[in-house]
C-alpha cells in the first residue's frame, strides 16, 4: 500500500490543476451544459493528468541526483529513496501506454496534441530547460496545448485571443516561479537548476512586468473585441477584468512580500493557488462570473 501511495505522490496530483486549462474551450464555446461534451473534456482532463504524470516520473528519473541536493525536491519519493527507480520506470511505461491508448480513443487530433505535449516536455527535461528564456516558453506551450486539446476533443474552434491570453498568463506564472526558485536557493541556485545562472532577480522582475502587462492587456482586449461581443451577444465579459487584475496583483504580492509558495514545492503556481484563500476565492468568483455572463445572454 505504501508503494502505491509513494507512486501516486510521484505523479504530483497537486499539479494536475494545470490540466484544468482543457476546460477553457468547453466554457468559452458555451457548451458547458452539453453532457456529452462535458464527458469528453473530462476524459481529456484524465488523459492529460496521466500524460503529465509520465513527464513528472521521467523528469524525476533524469534529475534524480540534482533533486537530492535541492532543499524541497529532495523530499520527493524518488529523490528521498522511498520509491525505487526501477518501480518508477515500470510505472512510467504502463502509464504511457494508457495515455496513448485512451488518447487515441478521444480522437486522432487529440492524440496528436498529446504526442506534441509529450515530445516538448521530454525535450525540456533533457536539455531545453537549460536554455534561458526558452525554458519558460516550453512550460507556457504546455498550457496552450492543453487549451487546444480541450477544444479539439469537442471539435470547436479556439479563439486566437484565448490562445494569446493563455500564453501570456502562463509566461507570467513561469517567470514568477523562476524568480522564487532563484531567491529560494540563493548562492546554490545553479546547482539546483542550471539555467538560473543566466537569470537575475532584476532581469526576472523586468520580464515579469512585461508578462504582467501583456496578460492584463490581452485579456482586456479580448473582452471588448467586437468579434467577442458579437459571438457572445454581450459586452459584459469586460466585468471579469477586475478579477484578472486582482489575481495578477495578488500573485505579485505573494511573490514579493510573502515568498510565493513558501508552503509548497518550490513556489509552484499550483501550490500558491491552493495555499492562498484570497487567490482561490478570486479565481472561483472569476469563473462563476464568466459562466453567468456567457450562459445568461
Amino acid at each position: 500500500m505504501r508503494l502505491f501511495t509513494e507512486l501516486f505522490r510521484a505523479l504530483r496530483p497537486r499539479q494536475w490543476t494545470k490540466n484544468l486549462f482543457v476546460f477553457a474551450g468547453l466554457v468559452f464555446s458555451q457548451h458547458l451544459l452539453d453532457k456529452v461534451q462535458v464527458l469528453q473534456v473530462l476524459g481529456a482532463f484524465a488523459v492529460f493528468c496521466m500524460a503529465s504524470g509520465c513527464i513528472y516520473l521521467f523528469n524525476d528519473l533524469v534529475d534524480l541526483q540534482n533533486d537530492r541536493l535541492h532543499p524541497l525536491k529532495r523530499l520527493r519519493p524518488l529523490a528521498s529513496g522511498r520509491l525505487s527507480p526501477g518501480v518508477a520506470r515500470w510505472a512510467l511505461a504502463v502509464l504511457l501506454v494508457l495515455t496513448l491508448g485512451l488518447g487515441y480513443l478521444l480522437g486522432l487530433p487529440f492524440l496528436m496534441v498529446i504526442l506534441v505535449y509529450l515530445g516538448v516536455q521530454i525535450l525540456y527535461s533533457l536539455f531545453l530547460k537549460r536554455i534561458v528564456i526558452l525554458d519558460v516558453f516550453c512550460v507556457a506551450i504546455g498550457f496552450v496545448l492543453r487549451v487546444l486539446a480541450g477544444a479539439l476533443v469537442i471539435q470547436v474552434e479556439v479563439s486566437r485571443w484565448l490562445v494569446v491570453c493563455t500564453l501570456m498568463v502562463s509566461l507570467f506564472l513561469g517567470l514568477a516561479k523562476r524568480r522564487h526558485e532563484l531567491t529560494l536557493a540563493g548562492e546554490e541556485a545553479t546547482s539546483h537548476r542550471e539555467v538560473l545562472a543566466e537569470y537575475s532577480v532584476g532581469l526576472l522582475d523586468q520580464l515579469i512586468s512585461v508578462a504582467t502587462a501583456a496578460t492584463v492587456l490581452s485579456y482586456t482586449l479580448y473582452t471588448v473585441d467586437p468579434e467577442t461581443v458579437a459571438k457572445f451577444s454581450t459586452g459584459n465579459l469586460v466585468f471579469t477584468v477586475p478579477f484578472v487584475l486582482y489575481g495578477v496583483f495578488r500573485y505579485l504580492y505573494l511573490i514579493h512580500m510573502k515568498g510565493a509558495g513558501a508552503g509548497g514545492a518550490g513556489g509552484s503556481p499550483e501550490n500558491t493557488l491552493l495555499n492562498d484563500p484570497p487567490l482561490l476565492v478570486n479565481i472561483s468568483l472569476w469563473g462563476l462570473t464568466v459562466i453567468l455572463v456567457l450562459y445568461s445572454c
